[in-house]
């Protein structure tokens, strides 16, 4: 088996377009949290450390549902995981949008990181059989440069439209949206399983059928494989620093801290997530080019681990210069989508599902760790400073030990990547058979 599939069919190209937008709508719900900020502490009473545990309920579910989507997009395919996603997604947002108290806005927060993190994985199976894999990581970071105007959205525009019109119209009305996504996934799937050419069905594919055996069998080969681990330990360090202080921590730091105003603020976040965009097309295209992985990612987590110790030295920066590190992080931060390719390639191909989703778990879980626990040590070290309208206050002092945190988190990403497998951007078990 070659690995290279037939040209892509403008049904097969329409198809991935869908599952595209389905995935700018999760990184929308990613990072919304980031943008609404202060309108989340306004409405719900918030202290730092139960903000974070709102944002980050997310990706708890995200990270538990990772191992369970590969399983399922490898044995079930594509088609009946995005119409659920789109609908439990769906309902979340709703319930978000509507949620009267905490406790209720934590339920939606739960329930739309279980419907769209299905997305991500599904796109990847996608991609990886119906597309040839000499252009994997370069369609990857295509469809994360269109994913990230989700991120870019959740940025400034998110911002501005909630002062206008409240942040719970915006999320009810990205409940219809989710639902029609869903939709439009179940009947495009559907027709282009029903082509010999296309790929996206699980007994076109050739992936195993949903038998418990196999499947535990092909999980335990993905875990004990020693080259997995390494890239799993990358994708931990960048992407979870990413997730936690773009997603959440960035613009309190720059308000608080560097005393931004709130749009410059998001300014900052949104030019983060269109570095990062343009990143993950140049970092793929790059990889795939020279046909090497593991220079480019030592490279960029080097320079990303750097750039954290300038947030955590409290220096005063001149707006142009905090601009345009933020805009290089977000270029240097996309390396860890190459830790996709390098997961797909050093396992066997029929399990692309469960490698790359076990190696995206990793940045899903030092989210879910990260945001918290930083909220958590500000508030353990925070004066007791207050805010015209009684919401808590956090200085740099308050704001350093989460900083600190974030920073050695990047640095673990760099150093692993020193570990990675070269694979010359070939699948390495197809290589020796």
């Amino acid at each position: 088996m070659s690995g290279a599939v037939a040209p892509p069919t403008r049904r097969r190209q329409l198809t991935l377009a869908v599952v595209v937008a389905a995935y700018v709508l999760s990184f929308f719900q990613r990072f919304a949290p980031a943008g609404i900020a202060q309108d989340l502490i306004a409405t719900f009473h918030s202290t730092a450390s139960s903000l974070g545990v709102l944002a980050a309920t997310y990706f708890y579910v995200y990270t538990v549902m990772q191992v369970p989507t590969g399983i399922l997009v490898d044995t079930l395919g594509p088609r009946l995981i995005l119409l659920l996603g789109g609908l439990v997604g769906g309902a979340g947002s709703l319930l978000f949008g509507l949620a009267p108290s905490f406790d209720v806005a934590l339920l939606g927060r739960t329930l739309i990181g279980l419907g769209v993190s299905v997305t991500f994985i599904a796109m990847l199976k996608i991609i990886a059989v119906s597309f040839d894999e000499r252009r994997f990581a370069s369609l990857v970071g295509v469809a994360m440069l269109i994913g990230n105007l989700g991120s870019v959205l959740a940025g400034a525009p998110l911002s501005w439209l909630a002062q206008i019109t409240g942040w719970r119209g915006v999320f009810v009305g990205l409940a219809a949206v989710s639902l029609l996504l869903g939709l439009a996934c179940w009947f495009l799937l559907h027709e282009t399983a029903a082509g010999s050419a296309d790929a996206v069905a699980p007994e076109r594919a050739g992936s195993p059928r949903f038998d418990r055996t196999v499947v535990l069998s092909g999980l335990l080969l993905v875990l004990r494989n020693r080259d997995t681990w390494p890239v799993v330990c990358v994708n931990f360090g960048i992407c979870g620093s990413f997730f936690a202080f773009a997603g959440l921590w960035a613009t309190p730091f720059l308000t608080e801290v560097h005393q931004m105003t709130r749009n410059v603020a998001a300014n900052h976040v949104s030019l983060y997530f269109a570095g990062f965009a343009l990143g993950c097309v140049v970092v793929g295209t790059l990889s795939d080019r020279i046909g090497r992985r593991k220079p480019v990612l030592l490279v960029s987590s080097h320079l990303y681990a750097a750039i954290w110790l300038v947030w955590l030295s409290g220096a005063a920066l001149p707006l142009p210069i905090s601009y345009a590190l933020f805009a290089l992080m977000g270029l240097l931060t996309a390396s860890f989508t190459l830790t996709w390719a390098c997961a797909k390639e050093v396992n066997p191909p029929l399990l692309s599902g469960m490698s790359t989703s076990v190696t995206n778990m990793g940045g899903f879980l030092a989210a879910a760790i990260l945001q918290p626990l930083v909220g958590w040590v500000m508030d353990l070290s925070w004066q007791g400073g207050l805010n015209d309208a009684g919401a808590r206050l956090y200085s740099m002092a308050d704001f350093q030990a989460g900083v600190l945190l974030l920073a050695a988190t990047a640095g673990l990403g760099a150093l692993a990547s020193w570990r990675i497998r070269e694979t010359h951007c070939r699948n390495v078990w197809q290589s020796s058979a």
